[in-house]
């Protein structure tokens, strides 16, 4: 590699506040507008399946639960090539770059496969779970398009993280704005059999999910094999070799983050089951706030996403300081941001249903469905904001490779309080949906303050980036 093909250097870190806030804001926002892109077309999905009658959302609810499960252990091996990319970078590491990049690539292609058959018998689990009959055989429609579509989006994830610890994340949201309306086209045709394709129904929804992920990887590949500064680091030299230790490394790393993925959206995947019990109106209503919860979600976790970049860059600097500074920068501006955001929530929670639901609010079971969402929607005060602190706060530890200990912290909150919350309040003291939502927030809020409390126990000391980073 002559000098002028040398790839780029981080750039330096913030020497103040101010000056961090600017560089998180900056790489913050091209990253939140692409997880926000993301769940659009997952909620264009959910719109047009609403189309199809509260039974169809309900089938939703459930393959989203069995498929977010399985999705939340390659996402968290996925999510460990940023930090690890980060820290060779910001130490001017090149070779570590590409191996952690393949290493990311091996690992979710061998976790996809198991878990990609386990979608195609969603129908058989649903039930032995308790799940009614026909719903659970709508949700196996659902999933048996949707189910392959998890290996191509985690790899995307992956080739997304590498581009946004180089501070380049703008590529990741050009091809993800451009696949929001592909998608939508795409789904409309297949489930309604319009422009020539075949009437799929809720089928052809997850058909056009797979279909869209997997263009969206295509484009990736062909920008970091192609496009300066990423083509520099060569990510397909060698990457027929299996590279043991780095795979041992960005295991230790992203496996308690798949850990505490799986605790989390297994909780709220539990809820669901939960709201299945109580009626197919509380589930449907369950899913509809959840997934606007989802959508404010993104705005947080484009920030987290930019808080392991900029901690893990600083960890591979050296600088303990700058790593403290990233980190609760981008914390404030992830809780400022879904303060705002809760507001407008609380405001409109009358008529987001709407949305989801169309028109036929004069019917009982969609006139009910949309009442229970507004409720559940002003109980998410708490729930939105706690829930965009803790993943700020998770995304710095990430930057600083800490993730054992989250873990452990995810468990306790989330089945400890969370769990146990909204079985008592849900059933126990016999306020249905209301209370499982009550128990949800309860989780999340103790959550999020011991992440706050856990970084900044780590980063107090200047000590403990050079403890990290060795």
């Amino acid at each position: 590699m002559t000098s002028s093909e040398q790839p780029m250097r981080s750039a330096p870190p913030a020497t103040s506040w101010r000056e961090e806030l600017r560089e998180t804001a900056r790489l913050s926002l091209p990253m939140a507008l692409t997880q926000l892109g993301q769940i659009a077309m997952m909620t264009t999905d959910l719109a047009m399946i609403g189309r199809l009658g509260a039974e169809a959302v309900a089938a939703a609810a459930l393959a989203h639960t069995l498929l977010f499960v399985s999705f939340a252990l390659g996402l968290g091996l996925a999510s460990a090539v940023s930090p690890l990319v980060a820290q060779a970078h910001g130490a001017g590491d090149a070779r570590d770059v590409t191996r952690a990049v393949q290493a990311g690539l091996w690992t979710v292609l061998i976790t996809g496969a198991p878990l990609t058959a386990l979608q195609l018998a969603g129908e058989p689990i649903l039930i032995a779970l308790g799940q009614e009959r026909q719903t659970a055989a709508l949700a196996g429609r659902y999933l048996a398009g949707l189910g392959w579509c998890l290996i191509p989006a985690w790899a995307f994830l992956a080739l997304r993280g590498f581009m946004g610890a180089l501070d380049r994340p703008m590529p990741a949201l050009w091809i993800t704005l451009v696949a929001i309306p592909a998608n939508a086209l795409l789904a409309y045709a297949l489930i309604h059999g319009a422009l020539g394709m075949p009437r799929l129904d809720i089928l052809g929804a997850g058909v056009a999910t797979t279909i869209v992920n997997l263009s969206m990887l295509a484009a990736t590949a062909w920008i970091c094999l192609r496009a300066r500064p990423f083509a520099q680091y060569r990510l397909l030299d060698g990457i027929g070799r299996l590279d043991a230790p780095l795979m041992r490394r960005l295991l230790a790393v992203g496996l308690p983050i798949a850990g505490a993925y799986l605790l989390e959206i297994g909780v709220f995947s539990a809820a669901a089951l939960l709201m299945g019990l109580i009626s197919t109106t509380a589930l449907a209503a369950h899913q509809i706030a959840l997934q606007v919860a989802a959508i404010l979600f993104m705005i947080p976790f484009g920030v987290s996403l930019a808080a392991t970049v900029r901690v893990g860059q600083a960890l591979g600097q050296g600088d303990a300081r700058a790593g403290r500074r990233a980190g609760f920068v981008a914390i404030a501006m992830g809780l400022g941001v879904m303060a705002a955001l809760t507001m407008v929530i609380a405001a409109t929670r009358h008529r987001i249903p709407g949305l989801f639901l169309g028109d036929g609010t004069a019917i009982a079971d969609v006139a009910a469905t949309a009442e229970l969402v507004a409720a559940l929607l002003l109980l998410g005060v708490t729930f939105f904001m706690a829930d965009g602190t803790q993943t700020v706060a998770a995304g710095a530890l990430r930057g600083l490779q800490d993730t054992r200990v989250p873990m452990l912290i995810a468990a306790m909150s989330f089945w400890g309080v969370g769990f146990l919350g909204a079985v008592v309040a849900g059933f126990a003291l016999g306020l249905g949906a209301r209370g499982v939502w009550m128990g949800l927030s309860a989780g999340l809020i103790v959550y999020a303050v011991l992440l706050v409390w856990r970084f900044d126990a780590l980063t107090r000391h200047t000590g403990c980036m050079s403890d990290v980073r060795n």
